[in-house]
């Protein structure tokens, strides 16, 4: 068999383009991306959807992959891929934040555990919340959704050297202040309860000079922690779920937005 320059580059163009953008979005999105997810592994997964995408497009028109509109092409697929599983990453993110903020109140602070969707050291009530959401996004089929809307991208914005717009991405870059308010929404019910727990320990301290209130007030502070935890789980989960919804409804504004 034998193939021609035009066939290898007609090739080119309809399997590397999408190969950037789903490979940058496996890259960084949850599951996908986390540390303990091999390198081999991303690759065969960007390779396998690609494999699978690619031939459902549009042909692409033909360009050059070492020429300026080539490499500017590339970098719009990435950029594109990356917004994706980056606006994605925010909810895990919320849930560390928050998580966070329930373990200092806590007293737990440092405890800590490797997180593996980062690579890095999180307070235990953090894991927590992160081993629930991943649990309820893989449940919702919230990893389907992910693909549905990677493939929907090409019909919004196609292949070629153009993608986001500068307005767009200082959009994204704005939105990502959500993660803060996202935070404080999970933590409010721990952080409220908690804030008591202390105002009364304050009291205490002041009408009773002498007791240890260290000795008295951390376990009490970490058990009234626990049960927090335990009762605000039944709104925990619809949180979670409209903090998914509200994620995939941004990457389809941006994603259909007008360039």
């Amino acid at each position: 068999m034998t193939f021609t320059d035009t066939q290898l580059s007609a090739w080119m163009t309809l399997y590397l383009w999408p190969f950037f953008r789903i490979a940058a979005l496996v890259s960084i999105a949850p599951i996908f991306g986390t540390q303990t997810v091999p390198a081999r592994a991303k690759i065969m997964i960007a390779v396998g959807l690609t494999v699978l995408v690619a031939p459902l497009l549009p042909a692409p028109r033909f360009i050059d992959p070492l020429s300026w509109q080539g490499l500017l092409t590339t970098f719009h697929q990435i950029l594109i891929g990356l917004a994706m599983g980056f606006m994605l990453t925010l909810v895990f993110g919320a849930l560390v934040t928050g998580g966070q903020t329930v373990a200092q109140l806590m007293g737990l602070g440092f405890s800590s555990m490797m997180d593996p969707q980062n690579g890095v050291e999180v307070p235990v009530v953090g894991q927590f919340y992160t081993i629930l959401a991943t649990l309820l996004f893989l449940g919702l089929n919230g990893h389907l959704v992910l693909i549905n809307v990677l493939v929907s991208s090409f019909q919004t914005l196609p292949v070629g050297p153009t993608g986001l717009s500068a307005d767009k991405v200082w959009e994204l870059v704005l939105w990502s202040r959500w993660l803060f308010i996202a935070a404080v929404t999970i933590a409010l019910p721990a952080i409220t309860a908690l804030l008591l727990v202390n105002i009364a320990f304050g009291v205490m301290t002041r009408a009773a000079p002498q007791m240890n209130i260290f000795a008295v007030g951390f376990p009490v502070t970490i058990l009234l922690g626990f049960v927090v935890i335990l009762v605000s789980l039944p709104y925990f989960v619809p949180k979670t779920e409209q903090m998914f919804d509200d994620v995939f409804s941004f990457i389809n504004h941006i994603l259909l937005a007008k360039r």
